[in-house]
């Protein structure tokens, strides 16, 4: 496509999911971790998309950290940061936050609640590679 890349630091994508009770591997309704890992790649892909138009390729993960639990019935806002630009690399520092919480009851089942402060779940800063 050539097209110039409009990467530049202090970009920021953002999504909200919800996560489904399908996705429980553990008691209690843990979610692993690597599902919080596939929705980084899902935000870095906006991001490569928005600033170089293409999807780009996610090179590496570092400083990874599980803060907090990620449960089925949780919405999370996932947030990704441009921190550095290189010519073809990108890098991102990318967040879990639960917004919204599942708290079923025998007597009513779909009961959540909105956190009044997000909880920080998951942290890693990404590097992504994009075509010249």
């Amino acid at each position: 496509m050539g097209s110039t890349s409009q990467a530049s630091v202090g970009t920021r994508v953002v999504h909200r999911r919800y996560v489904p009770y399908a996705h429980a591997h553990y008691a209690g309704n843990l979610v692993d971790g690597a599902y919080s890992l596939g929705l980084f790649g899902d935000v870095a892909t906006e991001m490569c998309i928005l600033t170089d138009g293409d999807e780009g390729l996610f090179a590496s993960y570092s400083e990874v950290q599980f803060r907090a639990p990620v449960r089925a019935g949780d919405v999370l806002e996932i947030t990704c940061d441009l921190v550095r630009v290189g010519t073809r690399s990108r890098t991102l520092e990318l967040a879990v936050h639960v917004v919204a919480r599942g708290e079923p009851t025998a007597e009513q089942p779909g009961a959540a609640r909105m956190l009044e402060e997000p909880l920080l779940a998951t942290t890693a800063t990404g590097t992504v590679v994009v075509p010249a």
